[in-house]
């Protein structure tokens, strides 16, 4: 069994002010950073203890991670275990990436998003081509509201076809069939985000070999529920893993329903499930 684990510690700060996130331009205060980063370390110190178990690990921040320096180190400490098979981090590309030419590049990756309004298509599309030069595993994002299928299109243009470049459904907007059809043109699996999953009673490896870790050690089977399953930290979590069926009505986030088994997109992110990148004979050519 290889592991998959979604760490979320106390941050929540970010440097954007993307008017559809709740964290926008949020600042923590030195007590929080310094709780975030004592967590960081005593949890990459767990995972650099727990040999015996293969692991892909994803940080899944409210915030930017990035800007701080303990996530970049945390990432290439990982990167260099030999039982972890993928380490990644959802990012803004805000800052620099020549810190990954420390890492081990069959092993890092990145989950970046484009955030128009915050940063230059330009700018970002440079950040990019730093990641292409280097040989760094990413995936590039969007939120798909209207204000950016423009942008959207004009990404998909600039990117290598090798890119994947997925789209999430704007939280509360409604597609018609046209602009399905549009978003579908840029992202293949568009369809997946588009509309909430049923879940309710349906298998899903969250809680078997899939974990939502929170900065006390805290165990969840996902980020989307609330009962705990154990500890990292006084080996709970072993005993609590066990196949289940979701509790939720619905599922609309992809970090949750990638995991559902009836829709089978571990097979369609084989390869790639924490970076987010498809196999390759699904990318656009």
């Amino acid at each position: 069994m290889t592991l998959t684990v979604l760490y979320r510690g106390p941050l929540a700060s970010c440097n954007y002010d993307c008017p559809y996130c709740p964290f926008a331009k949020r600042r923590d205060p030195p007590a929080v950073l310094r709780e975030d980063r004592a967590a960081l370390a005593r949890f990459t110190d767990w995972v650099a203890a727990t040999a015996d178990t293969p692991m892909r690990v994803l940080f899944t921040p409210w915030g930017e991670g990035l800007t701080r320096r303990w996530y970049r180190d945390a990432i290439v400490r990982l990167s260099h275990l030999p039982h972890i098979e993928r380490v990644a981090i959802q990012t803004n590309l805000a800052v620099r990436v020549d810190w990954l030419a420390a890492a081990d590049l069959t092993r890092a990756a990145l989950w970046s998003t484009y955030h128009p309004g915050q940063v230059s298509r330009e700018r970002f599309l440079a950040r990019c081509g730093d990641l292409i030069g280097a040989g760094v595993r990413f995936s590039v994002g969007i939120v798909g509201l209207p204000a950016h299928l423009d942008e959207a299109r004009a990404l998909r243009a600039a990117l290598p076809s090798g890119v994947y470049l997925w789209v999430n459904a704007a939280d509360g907007h409604t597609y018609d069939a046209a602009a399905r059809e549009a978003w579908t043109a840029i992202d293949p699996l568009f369809g997946y985000s588009v509309r909430p999953h049923p879940s309710l009673g349906r298998a899903c490896f969250a809680g078997e070999d899939a974990i939502s870790v929170r900065g006390d050690g805290t165990v969840r089977r996902c980020h989307f529920v609330d009962e705990p399953i154990g500890n990292l930290y006084d080996g709970s979590w072993r005993t609590g893993l066990r196949p289940r069926t979701c509790v939720n009505a619905t599922c609309d986030c992809h970090i949750g329903y990638v995991h559902l088994k009836p829709l089978g997109l571990r097979d369609v992110f084989a390869g790639g499930l924490v970076e987010r990148i498809p196999r390759a004979d699904l990318l656009p050519r």
